[in-house]
């Protein structure tokens, strides 16, 4: 087996534990340069900076999406042939999703542009916000291809394992763009568009940091050609559009949610919010699950190793409930410091605590689906995850916090969000476990043909 397969050999919860974690820190970059951004321009002393940028965050959000979509199929492609042992296939592979993602986000930015600002008006921004929300969004949309180009490059070096230089790209690109927030939007006095050019600048910066990593430190990027790449095309579509739309399923959530939310008053909504920026910080290391499972899996079904897939499940889940039960009584413990620090009204308060106390558990299994998200976007079906997400999102969320809000008034939107993931975690992780049986099974019914046939071929 090649020295670069690294994720076939040695502890699958080590390479669980420790891609989990820098995947986490990496996201954690992601959610601290939002943060540091509101925090600068809310010092301009103007309401309707912080509310352009809330409005072009919704738009910004879906761009990201296409970028994860895509880096999933380069690392499932890419981890699959190092797993074989194919490491001209996987150079092929890996330029040709570079080349895919690089065009397609190109496109997009092009058609999207000229549209922003019957997008923002459309969604509610207006006036004075409406045109701060333009300026910011369509320079940072500019960005979109090289941050598509970063993300496929860190997708790829987490396919060879390398998850602490695969951080390296949005750890460098958030540091970055807080250094630089500063200057441009007070020194310089641009404002939001200050903002816009750092986060720009910061993606440019990724693309350096990715570009090192994948063409000079591991040597990954194949010659172009395009009658591969049109013959890649379609087994790279098959995966990316499936995971476009499974990270659309989290938006629509949201949407029911808040909707349900509204009902309740102010404070209801105020309380969800606060625990919608709390959940991505706390749990950052459980939505990095699915992107650190996923190469140990790929590379281990291209070397037809279930032994170690069977593994890499039971060591992902190990560490989800340890990862869970450590932040779980962390939040209990944290309850009053949160609602203080986010002045809560007693409403808001009681749902914040009901929260930390009740309702964060279910993240454990929120992280099982994760888990058979992983399962099928990397060996073969990512459909299956898309109808898991969109299921989660709509049976597994508008009847289940309708009926128990008739019980528990607000409480019962958190507590039905939680039955849900109960129910579709457990419910994918049990597909999954099976979908991988099924896999061995079908392997080994095609080995022992063969081995009738040559009894002198070699195992």
């Amino acid at each position: 087996m090649p020295k670069r397969a690294k994720l076939t050999q040695g502890s699958t919860l080590k390479h669980v534990f420790s891609m989990s974690l820098t995947g986490a820190l990496g996201l954690m970059s992601i959610f601290l340069v939002d943060l540091v951004d509101m925090f600068f321009l809310s010092m301009l002393g103007e309401k309707e900076a912080v509310a352009a940028v809330g409005f072009a965050s919704a738009i910004i959000f879906f761009t990201i999406s296409i970028g994860i979509a895509v880096s999933i199929s380069a690392t499932a492609l890419v981890s699959k042939a190092i797993g074989s042992g194919n490491i001209d296939l996987a150079k092929r592979r890996a330029v040709n999703v570079l080349v895919y993602g690089v065009f397609f986000s190109s496109i997009v930015v092009w058609w999207l542009w000229p549209k922003v600002p019957h997008i923002l008006l459309y969604i509610g921004a207006t006036g004075r916000t409406l045109d701060l929300a333009t300026d910011y969004l369509q320079i940072l949309i500019l960005g979109m291809p090289a941050v598509m180009a970063s993300m496929i490059g860190a997708g790829i070096m987490r396919a060879l394992g390398d998850a602490r230089r695969a951080m390296y790209v949005t750890l460098a690109g958030g540091i970055v763009n807080a250094v630089l927030d500063p200057i441009l939007i007070f020194g310089l006095g641009l404002g939001v568009q200050g903002a816009a050019i750092a986060s720009l600048l910061a993606r440019f910066f990724m693309v350096a940091i990715s570009y090192h990593g994948v063409m000079h430190i591991h040597k990954m990027l194949g010659t172009f050609d395009l009658m591969e790449f049109i013959k890649d095309a379609k087994g790279i579509s098959l995966i990316a559009v499936p995971a476009m739309l499974t990270n659309m399923s989290s938006p629509l959530a949201n949407a029911i949610v808040m909707e349900y939310t509204s009902s309740f008053g102010d404070d209801a909504v105020a309380a969800v919010a606060i625990i919608g920026r709390v959940i991505p910080v706390v749990f950052c290391g459980i939505f990095a699950l699915s992107g650190a499972v996923g190469p140990v899996l790929g590379q281990n079904y291209g070397a037809v190793r279930f032994d170690r897939m069977h593994n890499a499940i039971s060591s992902a889940v190990l560490y989800a409930f340890c990862y869970c039960a450590v932040l779980c009584v962390f939040l209990y413990q944290v309850q009053d410091w949160l609602v203080e620090v986010f002045n809560a009204s007693a409403e808001s308060a009681e749902l914040i605590r009901f929260f930390s106390t009740f309702v964060s558990f279910s993240f454990f299994f929120q992280s099982l689906l994760f888990i058979a998200i992983a399962v099928f976007n990397n060996l073969g079906k990512p459909f299956v995850s898309t109808l898991l997400n969109f299921g989660r999102a709509t049976l597994g969320t508008w009847p289940l916090i309708a009926f128990f809000a008739l019980f528990m008034d607000a409480n019962g939107i958190l507590f039905g969000q939680a039955v849900g993931s109960v129910i579709f975690g457990c419910l994918g992780f049990y597909m999954a476990r099976k979908y991988i049986e099924t896999l061995e099974e079908k392997e080994a019914s095609n080995i022992a043909p063969s081995r009738s046939n040559n009894h002198d071929e070699p195992l």
